[in-house]
């Protein structure tokens, strides 16, 4: 796998440069990815011979943009193996995905006294518009306890969910923690009191099989730009009986049947939610990276990163004063490490290991709930992927050394 690796990462001219005047080590992929060669030019080949606005006109432009945008659909709807294209809509990513909803799922199914369920490991776009709506409908939200080692506590999870509760709305693997959870387990226990599964899949999707017909999720969000794709396209899949059900949040031209002067009517599944024009290069990259995903294969990308973790953490279980937090066992985790090194700053860390050419991210991560229950005001996260490779991770290991001496013993 490690010389797949090397032949992978080959794709991605971003990766062939010098920072700081070291080779560039990019592990920062779960706050977004590279682009391979195929993704670059599969947008430069829509502007230049494509570019047209879709679902309106009847010249050869138009229906050709028509034709890739909706073929794009189909790659997510095979992707994710949904039953229907019509329960694919495209948006802006996880979080305005995860927006709609709060707005628009909440609406109708949410009332005084009900309760919504999360966890302390969300990312801030699935704590946020939960909270505003629970405010909104004088609802209460309830949070899910971890285990000492970052896990859902199981047990909190059967008392929190309760018969009271409407939605429940986890992430699938922690951007910071790395774990992955049992969402299927949580979606059955969740349908059995007759509350809805939503899944926040920003950091699954572009590492391993999701079947959101396997999982029983109702609603599963995920944005392009961590998968290879472009900035600014996302998904959100629902299943069919509740997009019909709901109303959408955004409103104006192409999402319409028929306009009055008083009511107006919306189109069928999927373009109801659609206003305006869409993110059609967006789209059109987004199933060029999943075409590449394809390629290699989920499972071999979620073998390869886990390989990576194996590799590394024992090193890093090794160094005197550094924290890791979440499952040290690597089978439970995906690519992602968030650590701290006692005595030094993880901004000051994120920055000397970038003067060594390696780009990890520093900060709470979007995930402040988490930081506190963790009693951190920040952690150093360093994120894998497909063209990550056992040398990216040697380096790190280095620079990580390197750093910790310079700042315990400065220069000689």
């Amino acid at each position: 796998m490690t010389l797949q690796s090397e032949k992978w990462k080959k794709d991605f001219p971003i990766l062939n440069q010098v920072v700081n005047d070291e080779p560039l080590v990019y592990l920062d992929n779960a706050a977004t990815s590279q682009k391979p060669t195929a993704v670059l030019n599969a947008l430069d080949t829509y502007y230049r011979t494509s570019n047209a606005n879709v679902h309106r006109g009847v010249h050869t432009l138009a229906e050709r943009a028509t034709r890739q945008y909706e073929d794009a659909r189909e790659t997510v709807r095979r992707f994710i193996n949904a039953k229907e294209a019509a329960e694919v809509l495209f948006t802006r990513g996880t979080t305005t995905s995860l927006n709609w909803l709060a707005q628009s799922l909440g609406e109708a199914v949410i009332q005084p006294g009900d309760e919504i369920v999360i966890s302390y490991m969300e990312h801030h776009s699935n704590i946020i518009p939960w909270q505003q709506l629970a405010k909104r409908k004088q609802a209460k939200l309830n949070y899910i306890e971890l285990t000492e080692d970052g896990h859902l506590d199981m047990e909190s999870v059967r008392q929190k969910i309760t018969d009271k509760t409407k939605i429940v709305s986890l992430t699938h693997v922690s951007n910071v923690l790395g774990v992955i959870n049992p969402i299927k387990e949580i979606a059955d226990l969740a349908h059995s009191k007759n509350a809805l599964m939503v899944v926040d899949g920003a950091q699954a999707v572009p590492h391993m099989t999701v079947d959101v017909k396997a999982l029983d999720a109702d609603f599963y969000a995920f944005s392009g730009h961590k998968m290879l794709g472009p900035t600014g396209i996302g998904v959100l899949y629902g299943k069919r009986e509740w997009l019909e059900k709901i109303e959408p949040v955004e409103f104006g031209g192409e999402m319409i049947d028929f306009v009055g002067l008083r009511e107006s009517t919306w189109k069928e599944l999927p373009w109801k939610f659609e206003a305006g024009t869409p993110n059609i290069s967006g789209a059109i990259g987004l199933a060029e990276a999943i075409n590449y995903l394809e390629t290699i294969g989920m499972d071999a990308i979620m073998s390869h990163e886990q390989e990576i973790v194996s590799y590394l953490m024992p090193r890093l279980l090794e160094i005197e004063d550094l924290t890791i937090y979440g499952p040290k066992d690597t089978k439970d985790r995906a690519g992602v490490i968030a650590f701290n090194i006692e005595g030094i700053h993880p901004h000051d860390l994120a920055t000397a290991m970038d003067m060594e050419g390696v780009a990890v991210r520093a900060g709470h991560h979007c995930t402040q709930p988490l930081m506190n229950y963790l009693s951190q005001t920040a952690t150093v996260r360093a994120s894998f992927y497909l063209y990550n490779t056992l040398s990216d991770a040697d380096k790190f290991v280095e620079a990580l050394l390197a750093t910790k001496e310079f700042f315990l013993y400065g220069l000689d």
